[in-house]
């Protein structure tokens, strides 16, 4: 019961910090529901709220929650109650590693690229003219393209002036980076990169989530609309399906599809390629991820899934396993406990907001494996960012292929 106050009273606060809650009179506060368009009147005083929540448990909600964090309102050891509504929530944060990552951020992720790439390994020059460019110095390139949010030629500059610190030996044309980003055979070395940069932090990561998120593409699909004589037309757009650590936000495993691939197909993937590489405690994911053998997976790899069970799920459900049935208990009879272990997925949500916030929520190219491969590259960049925090917030010396031990 403790556990899920703690779930309730953390969405409160995220609530509080992001909706707008607005006192409607001396008594009732309207607090925004986060799954319609409606709101809930709220009385702190007599600590009740007109949600379904609410009205079944009744016990504090995320709503009353919200309230009481809005109106800073703070309970004594004596019992007695102190409400200060003008002042604002405030959240713990370490300022001064924020800060010198912050400044520090592009060149150190210059450096540690420069690192990432070296383990690139340069086929065989077979012609006899010119040899091509080294694929470390192409990918270098294509990254820091992304990295600047800029277009090919605008982030000439910036990858001039790499080449002229010694980061990379030549800086590829604008053309020579598009054309690269083009080719099948960098979206394996992307992922392959993606899941090297996530290593530095298997230490600290154990308990992980997964989910998809969409980006947009400028290429449309058309077809004719017969009933109605005309042509229509709609906007493609491709998904990156991740497994994300909760705690650093680090991407340890990802799949690149197009926007209509099932989320549950890639689940397996995602979670074997990040067992090789970390210790799993826990695995989150929503309802779309529910299967018996997803579950069985999971646990296979010794690790708990928290997978929230759908409504018409049955404990001997076809195809229904053992864990499937212990699950399925540990689901509906400790839900308290399910639903604290459950809400650290919404880590992986903060982790696709602050990818796209910072490299945008759509892709320039036009041709399909560019766009799988500027994906890729965008996730690469934020985890160098991730990592670049963790330097200055837990004093960590990023290593890249580092021989693995032998058993």
């Amino acid at each position: 019961m403790v556990m899920f106050a703690e779930a309730r009273r953390a969405r409160g606060a995220q609530i509080a910090r992001s909706s707008k809650i607005v006192k409607i009179t001396d008594r009732f506060y309207a607090v925004p529901s986060q799954q319609t368009k409606g709101k809930y009147a709220v009385d702190p005083e007599a600590g009740t709220c007109m949600c379904p929540d609410f009205e079944t448990h009744g016990k504090a909600c995320k709503h009353l929650y919200a309230v009481m964090f809005a109106r800073h309102q703070i309970t004594d050891s004596d019992g007695t109650t102190t409400v200060t509504e003008t002042l604002k929530i405030s959240y713990a944060q370490n300022w001064p590693a924020y800060n010198r990552a912050q400044v520090t951020e592009k060149e150190t992720v210059q450096t540690l690229l420069k690192d990432l790439c070296s383990g690139i390994g340069q086929p065989k020059y077979k012609g006899n003219g010119r040899p091509a460019l080294a694929w470390s110095d192409a990918v270098y390139g294509c990254t820091m393209k992304v990295y600047s949010g800029m277009s090919a030629r605008r982030a000439s500059t910036d990858i001039r002036d790499c080449a002229s610190k010694g980061l990379i030996d030549d800086a590829a044309h604008y053309n020579t980076i598009l054309r690269y980003l083009d080719k099948p055979e960098l979206t394996p070395l992307l992922k392959a990169m993606v899941e090297e940069s996530a290593t530095p932090l298997k230490a600290i990561e154990h308990n992980f989530a997964v989910d998809s998120t969409g980006f947009h593409t400028n290429t449309y699909a058309r077809w004719f609309d017969e009933k109605y004589g005309k042509e229509r037309k709609y906007q493609r757009w491709i998904k990156a399906h991740a497994m994300v650590g909760v705690k650093t936000n680090i991407v340890t495993s990802v799949e690149v599809t197009p926007g209509n691939r099932g989320d549950s197909l890639e689940f397996a993937g995602l979670v074997r390629s990040t067992a090789e590489r970390f210790a799993m405690s826990e695995v989150s994911a929503d309802k779309a991820y529910l299967s018996n053998e997803n579950l069985e997976l999971v646990e296979s790899l010794g690790a708990v899934p928290y997978i929230p069970f759908k409504l018409n799920s049955r404990e001997d459900g076809a195809g229904a396993g053992e864990t499937w049935k212990r699950l399925w208990h540990h689901f509906n009879a400790q839900r308290e406990d399910f639903a604290a272990h459950y809400h650290r997925r919404s880590n992986v949500e903060t982790t696709f907001s602050a990818l796209k916030r910072k490299f945008g929520t759509a892709v320039r190219a036009k041709k399909c494996t560019s766009q799988i491969n500027e994906v890729l590259t965008k996730i690469l960049c934020h985890n160098l960012a991730c990592l670049v925090h963790e330097i200055h917030e837990l004093n960590i010396d990023p290593k890249f292929w580092a021989p693995k031990a032998v058993q």
